[in-house]
């Protein structure tokens, strides 16, 4: 099965802010980002169905590229960044974010995920999703998300995982 996976489109917060889980706005930008995804997800379809992780900036985008009633799976949500959600990152005074910094791909935010957490949901719904009959998936989604479907899908390891991030209102295809 083919699975597509898309990147919502920029948010309106303020550069650097921890928005993670936070159900934050798209930007002004929406309908330019959002017609480039369109047109490039020509290419992709048809597909056998349409997933979106429920958070606002995936959903609307999915609704814009003509899918108004996706199946929401929580498992498609961004990191739980926990206490540091909606904080900038210069302002969090926490004596914990040097460490998380410095091992971000096993620590947990405080209140929040880790990595291993966000991936282990996610490989949880690539599994459950695997034992459909589809031949061509389509999932709005999150940055987290697409590195953890990469990983999964054996497109780059985890240790250069982040050096693949998928730019907004982006593609990423996998083969599961």
């Amino acid at each position: 099965m083919e699975v597509v996976l898309i990147r919502h489109t920029r948010v309106d917060v303020p550069k650097g802010t921890c928005y993670g889980q936070t159900d934050v706005p798209v930007a002004a930008t929406f309908e330019v980002e959002a017609e480039a995804t369109r047109l490039a997800l020509a290419d992709y379809q048809p597909f056998d169905c349409v997933y979106s992780s429920p958070l606002t900036r995936a959903r609307r985008l999915a609704s814009y590229c003509g899918y108004d009633h996706p199946l929401t799976d929580r498992r498609l949500m961004e990191m739980s960044m926990g206490q540091w959600e909606m904080q900038r990152y210069d302002d969090i005074s926490d004596p914990y974010l040097q460490q998380w910094y410095d091992d971000y791909m096993h620590l947990p935010t405080p209140g929040g995920e880790s990595f291993p957490m966000v991936y282990d949901r996610v490989a949880d719904f690539l599994d459950e999703l695997r034992r459909e009959p589809y031949k061509r998936v389509a999932v709005f989604a999150h940055a987290g998300v697409l590195i953890c479907a990469g990983i999964y899908g054996g497109l780059f390891d985890r240790e250069h995982a982040w050096d693949h991030l998928t730019d907004y209102g982006g593609i990423e295809r996998i083969k599961i």
